[in-house]
């Protein structure tokens, strides 16, 4: 057992929060980075661009609540930089950059590096999913213990979770990134796989997604309904 000093710096107390997660399981978090008009841009067609942000702000924050306890190590993949000082705390969240030319090269090198780093159960989840609990993604990583993927649908035809102990470049190629035909496209590839289901989820994406939830109705206040 080692003792931690009183005056340890950021970078030792980020060591120690990584040293406590599991060293086979990896969590892969997508974020946009939260710039007024850069995110939720079919949401703030409604609700216009600053309501749009505060609410993908209030969403960032229930992923970091869902996220930070559990039992994996965790990765923050943002968009367009690393921002430091947010609200993914680098104590509990190694932050890195996307890269690649569209969403599935983005993900597949998250995946494969993730892989090459000895990591033996990974799973990909976005920052807007406010139907997520912690438990769904504790749940996620026991499934793929005894099956090879894992995938979690969406409401809108997408999928809110992709979790596996093998990498399938398949699953990432010739896709139509944000169309309802990825969940399908991707469980054509998973058809002969040992795959389990998750329950059906409902992301944020436009006004009538939350239209009707209580969690965001003060968000909602000025629109004309």
């Amino acid at each position: 057992m080692g003792i931690i000093n009183q005056k340890e710096n950021k970078h030792d107390k980020k060591t120690i929060h990584f040293t406590l997660a599991s060293s086979k399981d990896l969590l892969l978090i997508f974020t946009r980075n939260p710039e007024l008009g850069k995110c939720k841009t079919r949401l703030a067609e409604t609700v216009g661009d600053e309501t749009a942000l505060d609410i993908y702000k209030f969403l960032l924050r229930h992923t970091v609540s869902i996220t930070e306890n559990l039992n994996a190590a965790k990765q923050v993949w943002y968009s367009e930089e690393i921002w430091e000082d947010d609200v993914w705390d680098d104590a509990f969240y190694d932050k890195r950059l996307q890269k690649g030319a569209d969403l599935g090269i983005r993900m597949a090198n998250a995946f494969q590096e993730g892989f090459a780093s000895g990591f033996e159960r990974i799973c990909v989840i976005g920052s807007d999913m406010f139907d997520l609990k912690q438990n769904d993604l504790e749940y996620a990583f026991a499934q793929l213990k005894d099956n090879d993927f894992v995938i979690g649908p969406a409401e809108d035809g997408g999928y809110y979770l992709l979790g596996m102990k093998t990498f399938k470049s398949e699953l990432f190629r010739d896709k139509k990134w944000g169309f309802e035909t990825v969940l399908e496209d991707s469980l054509d590839h998973l058809k002969d796989e040992k795959l389990i289901i998750l329950e059906e989820r409902n992301d944020v994406d436009v006004y009538e997604d939350i239209k009707d939830d209580k969690a965001f109705q003060h968000f909602l206040k000025h629109v004309e309904k």
